[in-house]
């Protein structure tokens, strides 16, 4: 395994160093014309304010698809068949209050208008990315797009 994406460095890890991985199924919710939708983590968690790509941890038994397609569904009220799931990449990241292993998939079809069931917000975005701050997880996937897109360079996440 590579090592691990580490967010806040300076703080402690909660749990110590053999913590656990949870598993985090994430959309990467892509429109035609090549926008993606973010949104912003709702007031009460843990990095609240801050922008990610939508989704959730897995349930025992759940697969990474069964995963996002229920957290699409209870965040966003969208609905997603098997098919329309595309498996991408993984990223593990060390915040501090957990260990995290990101499973993106590329999400090019859904059903249903979306609905901020959580009191998030949400926005279309393009490269580079404007609002800020970025989820630590969410920047691997920014230079990721960027990189698919050809732009030069690595696309940094705005600073706060």
């Amino acid at each position: 395994m590579k090592q691990p994406l580490v967010a806040d460095a300076d703080r402690p890890r909660e749990g110590g160093a053999d913590r656990a991985i949870t598993e985090v199924a994430v959309g990467i919710l892509l429109r035609p014309d090549g926008h993606f939708l973010l949104t912003s983590r709702p007031e009460g968690k843990v990095y609240a304010g801050y922008w990610e790509f939508p989704g959730g941890k897995l349930e025992a038994g759940e697969t990474v698809a069964q995963a996002l397609r229920r957290e699409l569904h209870e965040e966003l009220g969208i609905a997603l068949e098997v098919e329309d799931i595309q498996a991408w990449k993984t990223e593990v990241v060390d915040y501090p209050h957990a260990l995290v292993r990101l499973n993106f998939c590329k999400v090019s079809r859904w059903q249903g208008e979306l609905q901020m069931r959580e009191g998030q917000s949400c926005t279309w975005a393009q490269l580079p990315v404007q609002p800020a701050p970025v989820l630590p997880g969410a920047i691997p996937v920014l230079n990721w797009l960027a990189e698919e897109r050809g732009h030069a360079g690595p696309i940094q996440a705005p600073s706060h």
